[in-house]
């Protein structure tokens, strides 16, 4: 009697056990992805939709959806001769330079606290309070400090015979400079707590082996410790940079974009526009312009990491 009938159906059973198995894991991983997915798309990709289309409108949003009037590039054009929204890229590129500050003062604290301090911990959490602390509360503070003329920063230049100091948040000169340094105060804690826990995944033969050789803690610092810390590096430099391009709550409470527009910055221009101006299709192009620069920085920073990131 011949077998290959047999062996034909086992073939054909065992095929649609795998094709069932197969289909069974398909809906479950899509019951598990489902609700994730449901809420990215709702809350991320439609709005991201909606204000690329908006973009090419005037509205008002008081008006309702009958008020879309289509301007196609229109604003986009305006935007190109707007002072206010130069100014306010203007101002945020040069808010960029906080990333690359803080990122350095964390990286050497993280090392000064691992290698030659005791009671790490203490340090730890007071470096990461102002992390986590209420910004208004932050605003609130750094207010009283830059007070400019009983303020304690300016009493203590006084003091050192300064006769005349900054203004601060009072002077258009200072106003983005002090915002600056509020912002590398608040990050400091965050960057150092996680250049902390990169630090311990750097094996410590590497430094026997360097004192062996004779390399002092600078040469072990420029040599070892910063390339292997690079990784860390990379992300703490796109996510800061992305952060930067967000602020928005230590300007709406401290200065609310001035004094005379200089801590007007992309977020806070659009929040002016959109809720203040009620002109949501300008806003919405701003907005657009704003996710295309992120895009772009992003972008860069992926292919540039592939000549100093070593994994």
């Amino acid at each position: 009697m011949s077998t290959a009938p047999v062996t034909v159906k086992k073939a054909e059973a065992k095929s649609k056990r795998k094709v069932s198995l197969q289909r069974g894991e398909t809906i479950a991983g899509l019951l598990f992805v489902g609700p994730m997915f449901l809420g990215v798309t709702i809350l991320v990709l439609l709005p991201i939709l909606a204000t690329v289309f908006l973009s090419f409108t005037k509205w008002n949003f008081v008006a309702g959806i009958q008020g879309i009037e289509w301007t196609s590039v229109g604003n986009y054009q305006e935007l190109l001769k707007d002072d206010m929204f130069i100014k306010s890229l203007r101002n945020n590129m040069i808010f960029l330079l906080v990333v690359p500050i803080y990122m350095l003062v964390s990286m050497v604290l993280a090392v000064i606290i691992d290698r030659f301090v005791y009671f790490k911990g203490f340090f730890k959490v007071a470096y990461f309070m102002p992390y986590i602390s209420s910004i208004v509360a932050v605003a609130v503070v750094w207010q009283v400090l830059f007070e400019p003329s009983y303020g304690p920063i300016n009493e203590f230049l006084k003091a050192f015979g300064i006769t005349d100091p900054p203004k601060w948040i009072a002077d258009p000169n200072f106003a983005l400079i002090s915002i600056m340094m509020i912002t590398v105060w608040v990050s400091i804690g965050f960057n150092m707590i996680v250049y902390m826990a990169a630090l311990q995944s750097i094996p410590k033969d590497l430094y026997e082996a360097a004192e062996i050789d004779g390399a002092n803690n600078w040469i072990k610092f420029a040599r070892i410790t910063v390339p292997l810390l690079s990784p860390t590096s990379f992300f703490l430099l796109v996510t800061g940079i992305i952060s930067t391009f967000k602020v928005f709550d230590i300007i709406a409470v401290l200065t609310q974009g001035g004094p005379i527009g200089s801590t007007t910055m992309l977020v806070w221009y659009l929040y002016d526009t959109a809720f203040q101006n009620l002109n949501i299709g300008y806003a919405s192009s701003i907005a657009s312009v704003l996710l295309v620069l992120v895009l772009l920085i992003t972008l860069g920073q992926w292919v540039a990491q592939k000549k100093w990131v070593n994994y």
